[in-house]
């Protein structure tokens, strides 16, 4: 899975339509929804900041129950998770002040999933 945690900070913002239009060349990601335009922004000083670690495994959009796999054991560390996939990752967004914490899950993740495919050989 390799976990890679981006070095800055980001921010969701939902801004309408002709604002967001302003907005779209400097976010990472967007989302149109019927509230507004949901943008995922590099975050200034002081915003509060959500971590991106990007899972740098290429997963299948079709991929069934990976995403589980990964969210229950964060949700277990009491660790909040907004998840974007796209066509080659999936994104986790989790609090900037968890990121080191949302690391280690994801390590142990890692690290017992090694173990299960070693003891099955």
């Amino acid at each position: 899975m390799a976990p890679a945690l981006h070095p800055q900070g980001f921010l969701f913002r939902s801004l309408p339509e002709a604002e967001a239009q302003n907005r779209q060349n400097q976010a990472l990601g967007w989302f149109r929804e019927a509230e507004g335009v949901s943008l995922i922004l590099p975050a200034p000083p002081g915003a509060e900041e959500w971590a991106c670690i990007t899972l740098t495994v290429h997963s299948a959009l079709t991929a069934v129950g990976f995403l589980a796999a990964i969210a229950r054991p964060l949700a277990e560390a009491g660790i909040p998770l907004n998840v974007v996939s796209a066509v080659h990752h999936d994104h986790l967004f989790v609090p900037w002040e968890r990121r080191e914490s949302a690391l280690r899950v994801l390590q142990d993740l890692i690290r017992e999933a090694g173990q299960s495919s070693a003891s099955r050989e």
